[in-house]
């Protein structure tokens, strides 16, 4: 069985949906790297049961990110909020060399501050 590494990003988003089983089976074997037989013997389950949790428990999750693009969301919000950080120090920079502008300094902070905060809320 190919492992699909999207699963366990999504796991973080829509694990709490699962059944304890087939998110613990998804652990197991997308962040511990535990064969199924490994899990079968730790959930007390054939390896065919494991398989077919892990199965069940993929199509939630990638039916719950077709459905809500939480996932997705995310990590655009990420992107964007790395991109003005960049666009910051760019203006940060040229003010340093440039203009020297205390105004322009004390916005940037300001910037900053605000960024530090929507990268808490996204993280």
């Amino acid at each position: 069985m190919a492992k699909n590494m999207k699963v366990a990003y999504l796991l973080d988003f829509y694990g709490d949906l699962l059944t304890d089983k087939q998110r613990d089976s998804l652990e197991f074997y997308y962040n511990d790297d535990l064969s199924l037989g490994e899990i079968a013997a730790n959930l007390g389950i054939s390896r065919q049961g494991v398989r077919d949790n892990i199965k069940r428990a993929e199509a939630v999750l990638f039916d719950m990110e077709e459905k809500l693009r939480l996932a997705e969301k995310f990590s655009e919000i990420r992107a964007g909020l790395l991109s003005v950080r960049k666009e910051i120090d760019i203006i940060d920079n040229k003010n340093m060399k440039v203009y020297r502008s205390n105004e322009i300094n004390e916005s940037i902070k300001v910037i900053l501050k605000e960024l530090d905060k929507l990268d808490k809320l996204n993280s």
